[in-house]
Protein backbone atom coordinates (compact mmCIF):
# COMPACT_ATOMS: atom_id res chain seq x y z
CA UNK A 1 0.00 0.00 0.00
CA UNK A 2 1.44 3.53 -1.07
CA UNK A 3 2.10 6.12 1.79
CA UNK A 4 2.80 9.44 0.49
CA UNK A 5 5.71 11.67 0.98
CA UNK A 6 4.81 15.00 -0.53
CA UNK A 7 2.74 16.29 -3.16
CA UNK A 8 4.67 18.97 -5.02
CA UNK A 9 3.86 22.60 -6.56
CA UNK A 10 4.70 20.77 -9.72
CA UNK A 11 2.07 18.31 -9.03
CA UNK A 12 4.32 15.70 -8.71
CA UNK A 13 4.13 12.94 -6.04
CA UNK A 14 6.41 11.31 -4.51
CA UNK A 15 5.82 8.38 -1.97
CA UNK A 16 7.14 4.80 -0.94
CA UNK A 17 5.42 1.44 -1.83
CA UNK A 18 6.33 -2.44 -1.99
CA UNK A 19 9.87 -2.94 -3.61
CA UNK A 20 11.47 -5.57 -4.39
CA UNK A 21 13.47 -5.68 -0.82
CA UNK A 22 11.16 -3.77 1.29
CA UNK A 23 8.07 -1.63 1.84
CA UNK A 24 10.02 1.94 1.97
CA UNK A 25 10.59 1.74 -2.08
CA UNK A 26 10.96 5.51 -3.21
CA UNK A 27 8.42 6.00 -6.35
CA UNK A 28 7.63 9.37 -8.47
CA UNK A 29 4.97 10.26 -10.31
CA UNK A 30 5.41 12.82 -12.29
CA UNK A 31 2.74 14.15 -14.61
CA UNK A 32 2.19 13.22 -18.04
CA UNK A 33 4.51 9.97 -17.12
CA UNK A 34 4.30 6.63 -15.57
CA UNK A 35 5.16 6.18 -11.98
CA UNK A 36 8.49 4.64 -11.52
CA UNK A 37 11.48 3.86 -8.43
CA UNK A 38 14.29 6.87 -9.18
CA UNK A 39 17.60 5.25 -8.86
CA UNK A 40 20.46 6.90 -7.08
CA UNK A 41 22.40 7.32 -10.50
CA UNK A 42 19.87 9.14 -12.22
CA UNK A 43 19.42 11.80 -9.17
CA UNK A 44 22.65 12.30 -8.53
CA UNK A 45 23.54 12.93 -12.38
CA UNK A 46 20.82 15.51 -12.17
CA UNK A 47 21.78 16.73 -9.16
CA UNK A 48 25.38 17.42 -10.77
CA UNK A 49 23.78 18.72 -13.89
CA UNK A 50 21.82 21.50 -11.82
CA UNK A 51 25.16 21.86 -9.62
CA UNK A 52 27.29 22.38 -13.10
CA UNK A 53 24.69 25.86 -13.57
CA UNK A 54 24.02 26.39 -9.88
CA UNK A 55 27.04 25.41 -8.31
CA UNK A 56 28.17 21.92 -6.59
CA UNK A 57 28.62 23.50 -2.90
CA UNK A 58 25.53 25.34 -3.29
CA UNK A 59 23.53 22.13 -4.35
CA UNK A 60 25.36 20.20 -1.41
CA UNK A 61 24.88 22.83 1.31
CA UNK A 62 21.51 22.94 0.32
CA UNK A 63 21.25 18.99 0.74
CA UNK A 64 23.00 19.28 3.93
CA UNK A 65 20.58 21.46 4.90
CA UNK A 66 17.35 18.84 4.65
CA UNK A 67 20.05 15.65 5.91
CA UNK A 68 20.67 17.20 9.36
CA UNK A 69 16.71 17.58 9.68
CA UNK A 70 15.87 13.98 8.62
CA UNK A 71 14.77 11.49 10.74
CA UNK A 72 12.95 8.14 10.00
CA UNK A 73 9.70 9.63 9.89
CA UNK A 74 8.38 11.77 7.28
CA UNK A 75 7.49 15.79 8.13
CA UNK A 76 5.75 18.35 6.71
CA UNK A 77 8.02 21.01 8.13
CA UNK A 78 11.16 19.10 5.94
CA UNK A 79 8.68 19.40 2.80
CA UNK A 80 8.13 23.02 3.80
CA UNK A 81 11.79 23.80 4.15
CA UNK A 82 12.78 21.95 0.77
CA UNK A 83 10.04 23.92 -1.15
CA UNK A 84 11.58 26.64 0.63
CA UNK A 85 15.11 26.30 -0.50
CA UNK A 86 13.52 25.36 -3.94
CA UNK A 87 12.55 28.63 -4.21
CA UNK A 88 16.18 29.98 -4.73
CA UNK A 89 16.70 28.48 -7.79
CA UNK A 90 13.94 30.24 -10.25
CA UNK A 91 14.91 32.42 -12.47
CA UNK A 92 13.55 35.26 -14.91
CA UNK A 93 9.82 33.63 -13.77
CA UNK A 94 10.75 30.15 -14.90
CA UNK A 95 9.80 27.84 -12.32
CA UNK A 96 11.46 24.45 -14.15
CA UNK A 97 14.56 24.47 -12.07
CA UNK A 98 12.97 25.42 -9.37
CA UNK A 99 10.62 22.67 -9.34
CA UNK A 100 13.19 20.40 -10.80
CA UNK A 101 15.15 21.21 -7.45
CA UNK A 102 12.25 20.20 -5.34
CA UNK A 103 11.72 17.58 -7.19
CA UNK A 104 14.97 15.66 -6.82
CA UNK A 105 15.53 16.99 -3.01
CA UNK A 106 12.21 14.91 -2.06
CA UNK A 107 12.95 12.35 -3.66
CA UNK A 108 16.48 12.33 -1.75
CA UNK A 109 14.61 13.23 1.15
CA UNK A 110 12.27 10.39 0.84
CA UNK A 111 15.27 8.12 0.37
CA UNK A 112 17.42 8.96 3.38
CA UNK A 113 14.41 8.27 5.41
CA UNK A 114 13.73 4.96 3.67
CA UNK A 115 17.35 4.21 4.79
CA UNK A 116 16.24 5.31 8.44
CA UNK A 117 13.86 2.67 8.12
CA UNK A 118 16.30 0.00 6.41
CA UNK A 119 16.45 -3.51 9.11
CA UNK A 120 20.08 -4.02 9.75
CA UNK A 121 21.48 -0.44 7.97
CA UNK A 122 24.33 0.85 10.08
CA UNK A 123 24.90 3.85 8.26
CA UNK A 124 21.56 4.53 7.65
CA UNK A 125 21.16 8.22 5.57
CA UNK A 126 24.66 8.27 5.54
CA UNK A 127 25.35 6.54 2.64
CA UNK A 128 22.75 9.04 0.78
CA UNK A 129 24.88 11.77 2.01
CA UNK A 130 28.47 9.88 1.05
CA UNK A 131 27.35 9.32 -2.69
CA UNK A 132 26.34 13.01 -3.15
CA UNK A 133 29.52 14.41 -1.54
CA UNK A 134 30.90 12.21 -3.85
CA UNK A 135 29.66 13.34 -7.31
CA UNK A 136 29.10 17.13 -6.07
CA UNK A 137 32.06 17.90 -3.85
CA UNK A 138 34.65 15.22 -4.87
CA UNK A 139 33.64 15.16 -8.49
CA UNK A 140 33.19 11.91 -9.09
CA UNK A 141 30.88 10.12 -12.11
CA UNK A 142 27.38 9.09 -10.22
CA UNK A 143 27.58 5.89 -11.82
CA UNK A 144 30.72 5.24 -9.79
CA UNK A 145 29.25 7.17 -6.18
CA UNK A 146 25.95 5.03 -6.97
CA UNK A 147 28.11 2.16 -6.90
CA UNK A 148 30.59 2.80 -4.71
CA UNK A 149 29.35 0.91 -1.25
CA UNK A 150 28.36 -2.27 -3.14
CA UNK A 151 30.67 -5.07 -1.96
CA UNK A 152 32.14 -2.99 1.32
CA UNK A 153 32.41 -3.44 4.41
CA UNK A 154 30.03 -1.10 6.63
CA UNK A 155 33.33 -0.03 8.69
CA UNK A 156 34.97 0.72 5.56
CA UNK A 157 32.21 3.06 4.47
CA UNK A 158 31.90 4.30 8.05
CA UNK A 159 35.70 5.46 8.11
CA UNK A 160 35.06 7.46 4.95
CA UNK A 161 31.81 9.42 5.92
CA UNK A 162 34.04 9.94 9.12
CA UNK A 163 36.91 10.80 7.22
CA UNK A 164 34.56 13.74 5.09
CA UNK A 165 32.94 14.93 8.30
CA UNK A 166 29.98 13.07 8.70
Amino acid sequence: MSRLVAALPDNSIVEFDNGSFDDWCVYLKQPELSRYAPKDTQYFTILKQLGSIYGNQQIYDDFVKIYNITTSQIDSNVIKTIIEISSNYSRNQDNSRKNEICRWLVVIYAGMVAEENKQNAVLKKRIKRLGLHQVLIDGLEPIYAANFSRGKKWRELDRICREKGF
